[in-house]
């Protein structure tokens, strides 16, 4: 997918050394039991403050699973989730919702926008379930990607990589310190996707921390670690 040249994307840097560094994702014997299937398996992870992540492994190792419960999207049978030190594993959806709405940015392959609204109206409703709706902050914010001549089109108007800027838009509208992402690359082409990278690796650079779910070796290569997942369990590490 990238071709080596200067201009391409550089591998994040890992940041502060992570003995030092604030854990803000930390997982203690996370389990997912699906009927007689074990998804994760007893998994210990650990992302410190101001990372960037990627989180690999062939189909079926449980990337998608553990990202869905890293983003409080769903609970674990087994262990304990700490979240900026915070047990979320026990939480009520509603606790999980909020959590969500304050720490928390969603990047996912698939856009999810609403098709009957523009996409400014998409960006203001992630702002509408935190508080109350802003059309000049939601309106900046697509303009960081990019979008500002594209805000009052409806998704059928966008080209796939425009949606997926919006989805950023829409991840970052409320200032989340913790962005996680779901192959949001996947249905890009090529030009779209390093669009869509060298947006992920500003936002590293701005402090936020992010977790990478991707099976590209060669995006996965641009995160400062890359934790490789086999049969629910962590298989090994890759330190940059």
């Amino acid at each position: 997918m990238f071709e080596a040249a200067e201009t391409e994307p550089r591998p994040a840097d890992p940041g502060p050394a992570r003995d030092r560094a604030k854990s803000v994702i930390r997982t203690e014997g996370l389990s997912m039991i699906f009927g007689a299937v074990r998804a994760l398996d007893r998994l210990d992870i650990d992302i410190a403050e101001g990372e960037f992540v990627s989180i690999m492994g062939p189909s079926g190792s449980g990337k998608t699973t553990l990202l869905n419960i890293l983003s409080c999207l769903d609970t674990p049978s087994e262990g304990v989730y700490r979240l900026d030190g915070v047990d979320v594993s026990g939480m009520s959806e509603q606790q999980r919702a909020m959590i969500r709405r304050e720490k928390i940015g969603l990047v996912f392959q698939q856009f999810h926008l609403i098709p009957y609204l523009t996409a400014l109206e998409n960006v203001m409703l992630a702002q509408h379930y935190h508080s109350v709706a802003d059309a000049g902050e939601a309106r900046e914010h697509l303009g960081n990607v990019g979008l500002a001549d594209r805000a009052d089109h409806l998704p059928s108007q966008l080209s796939g990589g425009e949606k997926q800027r919006v989805c950023i838009a829409r991840a970052l509208v409320n200032e989340p310190a913790i962005i996680l992402a779901d192959e949001p690359t996947g249905n890009l082409d090529e030009e779209n996707e390093k669009v869509v990278v060298e947006l992920l690796q500003r936002l590293h650079g701005e402090g936020r921390t992010i977790a990478l779910v991707t099976h590209n070796p060669e995006m996965g290569a641009l995160a400062g670690r890359t934790i490789y997942l086999r049969h629910g369990r962590l298989d090994r590490q890759v330190i940059r």
